[in-house]
This record gives structure tokens, sequence and C-alpha cells, in this order.
């Protein structure tokens, strides 16, 4: 992973990120899949946020992402699930009636990834002196 920068912070911070619908039902398959992968993608462009990594399965979803650091993964989580579940439902009426309510369950996994080297730590210094 390269090191990236906003107007005042250089960063590599990478979150693995992986949630459920609610009763971990097998809803996320065929359109539905592909229309989760679309907004995901969406979101993420229109945030400057990274994807890595995209897997979607049936009954969950996997997700790499390098993010600025504005983003705590509490708020990747919340803005991915936030736009995605009224979008769903609103395209796809069936998963109102499998979920009856909220279409991702509450809870989240997130984990970091990434490592910092003595030389990235040196390189940004270097350049923070350019500027």
């Amino acid at each position: 992973m390269q090191v990236k920068k906003t107007r005042w912070a250089a960063y590599n911070i990478n979150y693995h990120l992986v949630w459920i619908p609610k009763y971990r039902k097998r809803l996320l398959a065929g359109s539905v899949k592909q229309r989760l992968e679309w907004w995901i993608r969406r979101m993420a462009a229109l945030n400057e946020i990274e994807v890595v990594a995209l897997e979607v399965q049936p009954d969950h979803v996997h997700l790499f992402v390098s993010a600025p650091p504005r983003f705590s993964p509490a708020n990747l989580v919340n803005l991915l699930k936030g736009v995605t579940a009224p979008r769903l439902r609103e395209k796809f009426p069936h998963l109102v009636q499998a979920i009856r309510g909220a279409l991702w369950t509450r809870t989240y996994y997130v984990g970091t990834a990434g490592n910092v080297s003595a030389d990235v730590i040196r390189r940004y210094i270097d350049e923070c002196h350019r500027e």
C-alpha cells in the first residue's frame, strides 16, 4: 500500500470491514449483489475512499478499504450501510418482506491492516520539509 495524502495529512489507513444482513439471511445474490457492489463503490469514490477489495457473499459483505483519516471505522460502516440499505429496499421490495425493517444488523467487524516502516516515516518527514 502506498502513502496517500490529503491537504493536511499523509496516511496509510486500511480497514477490513465485514457486516451482515439481519438474521444473516442469504439475500445478497444476483441483481441485489450487483447493485450493492455498485453503491459501495460509488459512495467510496464520492468520499475519496479506495476500495482495495470487495466481496459480497449471499449472507455477508467483506470490504477492504483505504480511507482518509477523517473517517473512523464507525463512520465508514455507517456511511456504507446507511446509504445502501434504503436504496436496496427501494429497488428490491422483496427485501422488505424478507427482513421486516432494517436490512443490516447493527453489528460489524473491523480490523486494521498496514504497516509503517522507518523508511516510510523518513520519507514523510522529508516530503514535509520540501513543501
